[in-house]
């Protein structure tokens, strides 16, 4: 079997009572990304990050609890993936734009 890789983007909102407490929430589902080891990249608006596929749905799962575990009472969580044999890179999806 050949190896399988994984993009992942991730966009967590959790509900919050006020900006800062949001934003905080957001923080914390950020950090899961950090500590995973894997490459990734902080965007605007989303988070994304790529490795091996059972490396990658851990990690969204992490992600996608951090903010509810913290205490947001609801959040919205959109997930985009792509799982290949042959697939780009984030680097080489996005080297040319850099």
């Amino acid at each position: 079997m050949q190896d399988r890789h994984c993009i992942a983007d991730i966009q967590v909102v959790p509900q919050g009572p006020d900006r800062a407490t949001t934003y905080a929430l957001i923080d914390r589902a950020i950090a899961v990304i950090e500590r995973s080891g894997l490459h990734y990249e902080v965007g605007a608006m989303s988070s994304t990050f790529e490795g091996d596929p059972a490396q990658v749905w851990e990690v969204l799962r992490q992600v996608h609890q951090a903010a509810l575990s913290a205490g947001a009472p609801s959040q919205l969580t959109t997930i985009r993936l792509i799982e290949s044999t042959d697939g780009p890179t984030m680097g080489e999806k996005t080297s040319k734009f850099r």
